[in-house]
């Protein structure tokens, strides 16, 4: 850890923030891979330069005409107490529905929320009634999925890695069933369980051996929306789908996403959302480390299923 000074460039629109919230999220660890091209607006992380990722911040001082000081935001900021953003029009957003905590911009009010929303209605096209099976159904976006499926009439079944993500998941987040799947060694008879007629809409956090075993379980004409791949960040070697002939054979559609693409939606998003929290239809869980020197602990966490909900760091004081 480090302290360097820096300044708004003169004939710039920067903004110099304080950053309160960072989130961890399971894309970054893609981006520091060797020779790891750039993941849409955020650049490959090599050693020595500051991690950048979602976040929420408070501005200090601006040059940029749309944000003032004493604002909040959301966006693209770094893992440091301080960010300097050269290019605030592109990514950071001014946050202008203050009834929740600023928190909530890391997750269901921000990038994940968006995530799921878009992934769900946009890619998955859910109907009253199909069945919706998310995995790591207990993260910052699967929690949330299955809540907009169960919100639709959908039947919804998630997974997760612990005997209490399973029973959250039944018990306060109203999803239908749940189970551990690192129970047992057979997940084709997890799935054939859990899903005796099919699953219409798979919404995959997790890629490898689970998403390449659930294609064999699609009802014909079912969708599957690519959001996460967490258990291939890690490896040297990313693990191939072999089943992919059930894509022809049961007229599958399976597309990957990015939020980017769906930023537009943000603002008709943010007031959905903040409705269904406010008539408590929607329940959003968040897991907080205190102090930019527990971020380490906090984002590695991740891939060992510690968090409940969205991993968070909470760097400063509003």
């Amino acid at each position: 850890m480090g302290v360097a000074s820096t300044e708004i460039p003169e004939g710039s629109r920067g903004v110099f923030v304080k950053n309160i919230y960072l989130a961890c999220d399971p894309y970054m660890c893609h981006l520091m891979r060797p020779k790891r091209k750039s993941l849409f607006i955020l650049s490959s992380i090599v050693p020595g330069t500051v991690i950048k990722g979602c976040g929420v911040a408070k501005v200090i001082k601006s040059a940029y005409p749309e944000l003032k000081e004493g604002d909040y935001v959301w966006g693209i900021i770094g893992w440091e107490e301080f960010s300097l953003v050269l290019n605030p029009e592109m990514i950071l957003h001014k946050i202008k529905i203050k009834d929740f905590p600023l928190s909530y911009y890391t997750g269901i009010l921000g990038m994940p929320g968006l995530a799921a929303y878009a992934g769900f209605h946009e890619i998955c096209c859910p109907k009253q009634g199909e069945v919706v099976y998310v995995s790591s159904a207990a993260g910052g976006v699967g929690h949330l999925v299955g809540q907009f499926a169960k919100l639709m009439g959908c039947y919804v079944v998630g997974s997760a890695s612990t005997q209490q993500k399973v029973d959250l998941l039944k018990t306060k987040l109203g999803f239908d069933d749940a189970f551990n799947y690192k129970e047992g060694h057979d997940l084709g008879a997890q799935l054939k369980k859990h899903f005796p007629k099919g699953i219409d809409i798979y919404f995959d956090n997790v890629g490898g051996e689970m998403l390449d075993e659930v294609l064999l379980h699609m009802n014909i004409h079912g969708r599957v929306a690519v959001s996460g791949m967490i258990s291939q960040y890690n490896l040297s070697k990313p693990q191939g789908i072999h089943n992919i002939f059930s894509l022809i054979e049961n007229r599958v559609t399976m597309r990957g996403f990015v939020e980017r693409d769906y930023v537009h939606m943000h603002p008709q998003y943010g007031e959905w959302a903040a409705q269904k929290l406010q008539e408590k239809k929607l329940i959003y869980l968040q897991d907080v480390a205190i102090g930019l020197e527990n971020a380490a602990s906090a984002f590695v966490g991740i891939y060992h299923g510690r968090n409940i909900g969205k991993q968070i760091i909470r760097v400063s004081d509003d």
